[in-house]
């Protein structure tokens, strides 16, 4: 039983990827900056991910109908918007 458990748990560690995000440049702030405002949203938290896809997030973004995070594309385009 002892072994299971440690090989289950080695396994639950090998499976699950480790991603982590970078912050993006200042160049890529200011545009995620201008495209948020042009909803009418400032304010948040931004990440770039680093799995290849070139997707930025920008979380926790103030809006007139409340608090929203925003996911975009390579192009900064935005493709998602979900209440925070």
């Amino acid at each position: 039983m002892k072994k299971f458990m440690i090989a289950a748990a080695a396994l639950a560690f090998v499976a699950t990827p480790a991603f982590a995000d970078d912050d993006p440049t200042d160049e890529e702030v200011a545009k995620i900056k201008e495209v948020i405002a042009a909803w009418g949203c400032e304010g948040g938290s931004y990440e770039k991910e680093t799995e290849a896809t070139g997707v930025f997030e920008a979380e926790d973004v103030k809006c007139k109908g409340g608090q929203y995070d925003f996911r975009m594309d390579k192009d900064f385009k935005v493709f998602a918007i979900t209440v925070d």
